[in-house]
């Protein structure tokens, strides 16, 4: 089988380096070659929480796109995502792109929005993968940040897995 590429954005609000650092071990399980971002800190969009630590990871998957959506969420639900007592989100693993496609796909619909719309994914998808053109916007991730007037505040935080350091001091 054929690999595909694939961008996934990772972010956590609860036991924040813990869980991401599972969700990247449960990765590393499902994609080769797999790169990780450096990762952001920054309040939440969308809910009332604590403040997130966010990345983007890329590697390469036989896995069609909605198998392994179907395993990104098995691997939230590992880490208390859907836990009826939760307070936050232990983990959250959105696809933002596989391989170039665009439009929906059984509901899930690539590239995802969040891209364009919010710092804490296109900061670090554009240091991770600057020349990858966004397929709708035609665009390189360096050029669209270049050019994002996204009013979020965000900051690089310290971050390891598997000893290696993500965010560079």
């Amino acid at each position: 089988m054929s690999l595909s590429t694939v961008y996934l954005g990772l972010g956590s609000n609860i036991d924040r380096e813990r869980h991401l650092q599972a969700g990247l071990d449960a990765l590393a399980g499902i994609l080769s070659d797999m790169r990780c971002s450096a990762a952001f800190e920054s309040d939440p969009v969308g809910i009332k929480s604590g403040r997130f630590i966010n990345l983007v990871v890329t590697g390469q998957t036989s896995l069609p796109l909605l198998e392994l959506d179907r395993r990104l969420k098995l691997i939230e639900a590992d880490n208390g995502r859907y836990a009826p007592q939760r307070k936050g989100l232990p983990l959250d693993i959105d696809v933002l792109m596989y391989r170039d496609w665009h439009g929906s796909f059984d509901g899930l619909v690539l590239p995802r929005a969040e891209i364009l719309k919010n710092a804490f994914v296109l900061w670090p998808l554009s240091l991770l993968a600057p020349d990858l053109q966004h397929p709708l916007a035609g665009k390189s991730m360096a050029q669209l940040w270049q050019e994002a007037d996204i009013e979020q505040v965000l900051a690089p935080v310290p971050f390891q897995w598997r000893g290696q350091q993500l965010t560079p001091p």
